[in-house]
């Protein structure tokens, strides 16, 4: 795939730039793997907001995802490769030989008509599946499971990606994107290959109204608020808040400390890279 720019017709359009969907499916999706998606605008069960700046954005169906490949042995063809607006990557519609039908994450280069397959010792080829144990230290893999047969966790996005750079006893050693290093069991499954969409991260939106479209609210800063509704706000003319930067009930928006500690946290090596100010 490729960027498309506009004509600048309009303010907008002489910024937008998109993703050319041209080889895509453009038909309705498989009606048996969707369901419906109720937008809550960012309301709990009581109609109170807990997250702000969201609304409701487009009505779209969610596409059921197949992250755990669970079939083994037998393969299947790949049918066609469809957009699906709940996520950044594409996905592929495949068909496996008994008749049955699932949509995967599609990996690069992955192409209509291919035939991929999951399971031990198989050919390390684009879009198999199979546990890292089988996998050669250096490969890049995406779609990776944390605990045996949980379904993957580890890059999903477009474009991500994860290096298997070798292995400790019954654990492989995996080299995330983020630049942390971590351990996981290698009977845990992956795929080969890396997400598709890598051109995701150059969209320009051109405008505001692309962002309602997703779901995403206007946000107001904190030193353009009265004192009342913001810690930043008040003061005479334009102020940077004269403290350090909080959320609007007084938490630390830098530095504080909020994840809690979780059992597989004593599997990870070295920590992600740090943001260079």
């Amino acid at each position: 795939m490729s960027l498309k720019t506009y004509k600048p017709y309009t303010k907008s359009t002489r910024t937008t730039v998109l993703v050319d969907r041209k080889g895509l499916w453009k038909g309705r999706p498989l009606k048996s793997l969707t369901s419906g998606k109720i937008s809550t605008g960012g309301r709990n069960n009581l109609g109170r907001i807990t997250s702000r700046s969201k609304g409701s954005g487009h009505k779209k169906r969610f596409r059921q995802i197949d992250f755990y490949r669970n079939k083994f042995d037998m393969k299947s063809k790949v049918e066609r490769i469809e957009y699906d607006p709940n996520r950044t990557s594409y996905i592929a519609l495949i068909k496996y030989d008994d008749g049955v039908r699932n949509y995967i994450l599609c990996p690069r280069n992955l192409k209509v008509g291919d035939e991929i397959v999951s399971g031990n010792k198989k050919e390390i080829k684009i879009g198999n599946c199979m546990p890292l144990s089988d996998i050669p230290p250096g490969t890049i893999i995406h779609n990776v499971e944390l605990v045996d047969g949980g379904g993957g966790k580890l890059a999903r996005s477009a474009g991500s990606s994860v290096t298997l750079s070798g292995f400790d006893d019954e654990h492989a050693i995996l080299k995330l994107s983020s630049g942390e290093t971590r351990k996981v069991r290698s009977a845990c499954k992956a795929t080969i290959g890396s997400v598709s969409n890598p051109d995701q991260k150059n969209i320009q939106i051109g405008k505001a109204g692309r962002n309602r479209w997703k779901g995403k609210r206007p946000l107001v800063r904190g030193v353009a608020k009265n004192p009342v509704d913001h810690p930043h706000g008040g003061g005479e003319g334009k102020t940077s808040g004269g403290r350090n930067p909080v959320s609007p009930w007084g938490q630390s928006a830098k530095g504080l400390k909020t994840r809690k500690p979780k059992r597989s946290d004593m599997l990870i090596i070295s920590r992600r890279k740090k943001r260079k100010k």
